[in-house]
């Protein structure tokens, strides 16, 4: 393989690996916040119990996430020094920002909860743990920020050295920014929802340490549905975004060939490439017209209005963007009868839903990363969007075999830190939360 489509393979990896930590952590985060909150007011021991359970695997999950996160900053300047050197100056500007008013904030108060816990006062815990989150949350909208940049950039100019910043602002705020950190925050709540959720239910299961796992599992039910159903209308909007600025990637995601108003809103098919049609397609008439446009009388552009090289890969696009809309309705009807079930007050004893809660630890994580592979691949065959190819972008001076090599040796370190990292959660898990007092 080429150099270019090994340094994809390189940091499509180690992004993918980084983003399961964050991925859990920021929902997590917020339940932490509520726990505190609850006892706080309340002052019942079993809330104490409970953040400080789920603390501890948060900051578990969080050192992992800085670990692999470092490493694949750096393949900016190994990888990537061509798109570094020329789009450094408005790209590297929310980088700095997310480690300035995200991560140091989360570290920081993260530290101050952990080592402070038996030191600090109620209310000390409970502020530290909502800067944790805030933090984390911030962290996402810096990342997308930057993201976003590269698929609907602005606030920028083209001189003979490259981009140039002339509006910050712009820069950080465009097009697509707001829709796709509304879309991955409600994302990434919903995975550390889920997750603080299946480990509830994995303890009721067991019918070990009840009263805390019926605590945990309901408020992370409620924040799952309602991260579950609000992908709806975000998704909505993200899609309208898109239509409007990556109409080529619309077009890959739902497999439309030809130009046509009507458009059908794809629910399944299989695109062929060669032969330029949706092979065993099912779709609802007009959706996608209404849908994007607002009217089922509306134009929707096809691949073939495009160049064939300016196309995105059409099957993975395709495939990873129906994947997560599946998972994502999933998500909403598993909810929606864990709400139900807890209206009934049958939720704590239906072995079905329990088990389907442990089994679906990992669902949104997956999704997650779905919904990025989708808007990275969906992007191609450009890393600043209808500017510069990605081919342009590689580091010139770095083979192919070195990018295969070093690829190989974080594939071995990633896999020996994600089986360390298993093996201290069910520990954690095995030794449950400390004692009430």
């Amino acid at each position: 393989m080429d150099v270019v489509t090994l340094s994809r393979i390189q940091f499509g990896f180690t992004v993918s690996f980084h983003y399961i930590f964050p991925a859990i952590t920021v929902g997590m985060s917020w339940l932490i916040v509520w726990m505190l909150g609850k006892y706080a007011r309340a002052g019942d021991p079993v809330y104490r119990s409970m953040a400080r359970f789920w603390l501890n695997i948060f900051a578990l999950t969080f050192i992992l996430g800085v670990a692999t996160g470092v490493a694949m900053s750096f393949q900016f300047g190994t990888n990537w020094s061509g798109f570094s050197m020329v789009a450094g100056e408005v790209f590297g500007v929310p980088l700095v920002a997310e480690g300035v008013f995200g991560f140091f904030m989360e570290a920081i108060f993260l530290g101050l909860l952990v080592f402070g816990w038996d030191r600090l006062s109620v209310k000390a815990l409970w502020f530290c743990s909502l800067m944790v989150a805030v933090g984390a949350t911030s962290s996402i909208f810096w990342i997308v920020a930057a993201n976003s940049w590269m698929q609907t950039p602005a606030g920028y100019r083209l001189t003979t050295g490259g981009f140039e910043l002339v509006d910050f602002w712009k820069a950080v705020f465009n097009p697509s920014t707001m829709q796709r950190y509304v879309h991955v925050t409600a994302g990434v709540i919903l995975a550390g929802a889920m997750f603080v959720m299946g480990m509830a239910a994995w303890f009721l299961k067991r019918s070990r340490h009840v009263e805390f796992a019926k605590r945990s599992l309901r408020p992370a039910l409620i924040l799952s549905f309602v991260a579950a159903a609000a992908q709806l209308p975000i998704g909505h909007w993200h899609a309208v975004q898109v239509a409007e600025t990556q109409p080529a990637k619309l077009a890959a995601f739902e497999g439309l060939f030809e130009t046509r108003t009507r458009a059908p809103l794809c629910l399944f098919g299989i695109p062929n490439e060669e032969e330029g049609r949706l092979d065993m397609a099912v779709g609802v008439p007009g959706l996608l017209s209404l849908g994007a446009f607002g009217s089922m009388d509306a134009e929707v552009k096809g691949l073939n209005d495009f160049p064939r090289e300016d196309w995105p890969p059409l099957i993975t696009s395709f495939g990873t963007f129906h994947l997560m809309v599946a998972l994502g309705m999933y998500f909403i009807l598993f909810t929606l009868l864990g709400v139900f079930l807890l209206w009934k007050r049958r939720l704590y004893r239906s072995r079905f839903f329990l088990t389907l809660a442990v089994f679906s630890i990992p669902l949104p994580i997956v999704a997650n990363e779905l919904g990025w592979a989708a808007a990275e691949f969906g992007r191609q065959p450009w890393i600043v969007y209808n500017v510069i190819r990605t081919s342009e972008a590689v580091s010139a001076g770095v083979p192919a075999s070195h990018v295969f090599i070093s690829t190989l040796m974080f594939g071995v370190i990633y896999a020996l830190l994600f089986v360390l990292w298993i093996v201290a959660i069910r520990r954690r898990m095995r030794q449950g939360p400390e004692p009430v007092r």
